[in-house]
């Protein structure tokens, strides 16, 4: 089911920021999927969502290769009784200190921890163009 990005549900934002571990897949060079599990903040406001990551993971360097307008990526997460969400849009890699910064901050207040220090820590920025997703009432 396909939602509003400028109208989504309550339902559905408070389970992006519940603890979940999304997936984030990006597509190699070759066109095959490269799925793996993410720490992911969303930020609806702005349309915004974002990973750390290494900047030599192979996510990164999928980002990278799809070009200077950005990847199309998608970001899953799915929980116990069948509540699903799915973000999709265009990711870019971002290594701006201050943008870095910000995104751990956000981690940490999502997922309750703080990652450790980590000199080659990137940010996957994603602008968020299509919003899917059935989440059921707990």
């Amino acid at each position: 089911m396909a939602h509003d990005l400028h109208a989504l549900p309550p339902a559905y934002l408070d389970f992006w920021r519940a603890r979940h571990f999304p997936t984030l897949t990006t597509l190699r060079p070759d066109g095959t999927p490269h799925v793996v599990p993410v720490g992911v903040t969303f930020q609806p406001e702005t349309r915004t969502a974002r990973v750390i990551t290494r900047k030599h993971s192979r996510k990164v360097a999928n980002v990278l290769a799809a070009g200077p307008d950005g990847a199309r990526v998608a970001l899953c997460q799915v929980a116990p009784g069948g509540s699903w969400a799915t973000l999709e849009g265009i990711a870019r890699v971002r290594t701006e200190p201050e943008a870095v910064a910000d995104a751990v901050a956000r981690y940490a207040e999502r997922y309750g921890r703080t990652p450790g220090p980590n000199p080659d820590r990137v940010l996957i920025e994603i602008t968020v163009t299509r919003a899917l997703g059935s989440v059921v009432a707990p």
